[in-house]
């Protein structure tokens, strides 16, 4: 098979856009009239109920354009991790609808997981053979499935999601393209990538519509599959690089309430970017701060991808260093703006 080419990859990015931002709007409309909102609590960053449910429309862009995708070009889909995405988006939905314990969801999320795992090839090692076989499924289910916990736990701002998961995507087409990876990688993320932006023209500050977890929770095991099978390819230094930002909020913010003996699993407000909001920056603020971060996390994903091995460790450490710098600054953002509004007094 050829590889995939940049134009190809391009087209179903940009054709992802409009169905996405159809579908968000005909799934906004639906959720008006049936008052199904997300209503603000003491832990929420917003202060007025929004339309919830726009997961919706980004699960039905992105697997019919993923089976489409893999016929056009002869390379059929796996079927399981689709399965396991299904699983998560009607689990999901429920919790939306029910508020489902933590058993059931993470149930669901360890399911998912394992059908995506069982789909990768036996000679594909994530940890590229530095672990034995066994050991390397573990711990990428691990993984896998606190990507997938964090995306949700990371969901929490006007625009954070589609900015983030749409810079992972295009990081990956642009590293998979030049790789010339042999499969539908490429054009995957481009699909992925093209829905969140096409999301993002509803989520944008002000958001008229939420993800909820039937679109936070998929994307999430969406993307990490990405990213795992992008290592698989050899591709494990932009895989740990693209996700840098949400990886490092999401796990320190965790460590300091576990070192606190707080409950870790508990809605709260104390990551970086709800931080900056708290203290006075507006949503659009903190997520444009998020897309400069991205832009350079692409850049040395691609440096990555190119430089030869002795390098790599030098731009993992540029990565390491561009995240803290921007967690710092998100969390000394100076408190004298009235919270979320960017207006001084």
């Amino acid at each position: 098979m050829t590889p995939i080419s940049p134009l190809s990859a391009a087209v179903w990015l940009v054709t992802a856009i409009p169905i996405a931002g159809l579908m968000t709007w005909i799934v906004l409309n639906v959720a008006r009239r049936r008052n199904f909102v997300d209503r603000p609590n003491e832990r929420s960053s917003h202060r007025e109920p929004r339309a919830l449910g726009g997961g919706w429309a980004v699960v039905l862009t992105v697997l019919p354009l993923w089976i489409a995708a893999g016929f056009v070009t002869g390379r059929p889909p796996q079927l399981l991790p689709l399965s396991g995405a299904v699983l998560l988006v009607l689990v999901s939905w429920l919790d939306d609808l029910r508020n489902l314990s933590p058993v059931p969801r993470f149930a669901a999320h360890m399911a998912a997981v394992a059908l995506g795992l069982a789909a990768l090839p036996h000679d594909a090692l994530v940890f590229q053979g530095l672990l034995p076989f066994w050991a390397d499924r573990i711990v990428a289910g691990i993984g896998w499935v606190w990507f997938v916990n964090l995306y949700n736990f990371m969901d929490g701002i006007d625009g954070i999601t589609g900015i983030e998961t749409a810079s992972i995507a295009v990081g990956l087409v642009l590293v998979t393209l030049l790789a010339g990876t042999d499969g539908t990688l490429p054009l995957q993320a481009a699909v992925l990538g093209g829905a969140m932006l096409g999301f993002l023209i509803w989520n944008w500050q002000p958001a008229r519509i939420f993800l909820g977890d039937v679109g936070s929770v998929p994307v999430g095991f969406l993307t990490g599959g990405l990213l795992l099978t992008a290592a698989t390819e050899g591709l494990w230094a932009p895989a740990l690089i693209l996700p840098a930002y949400h990886l490092a909020d999401a796990t320190v913010t965790l460590l300091r309430r576990a070192f606190r003996g707080e409950k870790v699993w508990q809605a709260h407000r104390e990551h970086f970017y709800q931080r900056a909001v708290q203290a006075g920056l507006p949503h659009a603020a903190v997520s444009l701060r998020i897309l400069a971060l991205n832009v350079a996390l692409v850049l040395l994903a691609v440096a990555a991808a190119l430089c030869p091995p002795p390098a790599v460790p030098v731009v993992l450490a540029l990565a390491a260093f561009a995240t803290a710098f921007l967690l710092h600054r998100l969390a000394h953002v100076r408190p004298d703006l009235p919270a979320g509004t960017g207006r001084r007094p």
